[in-house]
């Protein structure tokens, strides 16, 4: 089941994804969103299964193509293993490293256990378009209001274009200050939209 869930989230990728005319907010989340005092705006919004759903933010006159930054917030409305999801995201990066010499992950755990963060590097030389490193943060929040569990993947990923080197220099010079905003960053409220029938 598990396998199931992350599999959706890969279908739905960051390089894959292309972004909507008029993206509908599934999770009631007041936009634009400010985060590090840059404004995101909705791009792409899905519910890929009946307990997932999704919603992208980029910045303004962005493509998903050869974007340099954006946001992604994955909420599931069941209870999801935090470990095995974190363990899960990890292995799949540490696979990587066998045929990226830039791909390097870390892992983070809240001083109260209650959420983990894991950030990387990645990197991509497309056959079109620019080479370019990815550097990703994602958080792992679980909820419980007392009535219904829930998890959420709140997601940043910069990417800097041109050469490797160069590249990767500039992101782990900010990988401490982007980490740092990804932690104190407040979530904001999420409640999902009611779905009339038939819809």
């Amino acid at each position: 089941m598990f396998k199931k869930i992350f599999f959706l989230l890969m279908l739905a990728s960051l390089g894959c994804l292309k972004a909507q005319e008029n993206a509908v907010d599934l999770l009631s989340i007041p936009g634009p969103i400010d985060y590090d005092g840059t404004e995101f705006l909705l791009s792409w919004s899905k519910q890929p299964s009946k307990t997932l759903f999704r919603q992208q933010y980029m910045l303004r006159d962005e493509r998903i193509e050869d974007f340099t930054q954006i946001l992604d917030f994955s909420y599931f409305t069941k209870e999801i293993e935090m470990e095995l999801a974190v363990r899960q995201k990890v292995e799949s990066i540490q696979n990587r490293e066998k045929n990226d010499k830039f791909a390097k992950v870390n892992v983070a755990e809240s001083p109260d256990g209650k959420e983990y963060v894991i950030d990387y590097f990645i990197s991509e030389n497309p056959e079109k378009g620019e080479p370019y490193i990815e550097y990703d943060i994602y958080r792992f929040k679980p909820y419980d209001n007392g009535t219904q569990k829930s998890f959420l993947i709140i997601s940043y990923a910069k990417r800097v274009y041109g050469d490797l080197k160069s590249a990767a220099k500039s992101l782990a010079k900010e990988r401490d200050h982007a980490l740092a905003t990804m932690i104190e960053y407040k979530i904001p409220e999420i409640k999902v939209v009611a779905v009339s029938a038939g819809k």
